[in-house]
């Protein structure tokens, strides 16, 4: 019996993780206790074995300790994405990471809602920590 082989390599599934984006910007929060939640609609990335583009929308919920996500930065570190390679389910747990690193919110979760391709559509979301109670931005 032969092995299999696999269309998608280490290549692929590394695509893009290391890319170099824009810049998340802060600025001080001045009321603690509160949660925010950002939703990008338009957002778009290229599949990194067939280049072809994605769409969907990013949902971002966090709640602030010190530092609050400026919004511009914000939008113009997501569309940095717009001509990365790169999984979707890599891009969720990126923005997670750096939004983690930027701000150091109490707690964050980011959703990627991705519109069908091939008849499949995708949600992935990341968190880090917990909320205190249920954060429905919808």
């Amino acid at each position: 019996m032969t092995k299999a082989k696999r269309h998608y390599t280490l290549g692929h599934a590394k695509a893009g993780i290391n890319a170099s984006l824009p810049r998340l910007e802060c600025w001080e929060n001045q009321h603690p206790g509160y949660s925010v939640c950002l939703t990008f609609p338009e957002f778009t990335s290229v599949c990194p074995k067939t280049g072809l583009p994605d769409f969907g929308t990013i949902v971002i919920q966090y709640e602030p300790a010190r530092w609050c996500l400026e919004t511009k930065s914000l939008k113009l570190y997501l569309n940095g994405y717009r001509d990365v390679g790169m999984f979707t389910e890599n891009i969720v747990n990126r923005i997670l990471k750096d939004i983690v690193a930027a701000a150091k919110p109490k707690w964050a979760a980011v959703e990627g809602q991705f519109k069908a391709r091939g008849g499949l559509e995708a949600a992935i979301r990341a968190e880090h920590g917990r909320p205190k109670t249920d954060c429905n931005c919808h």
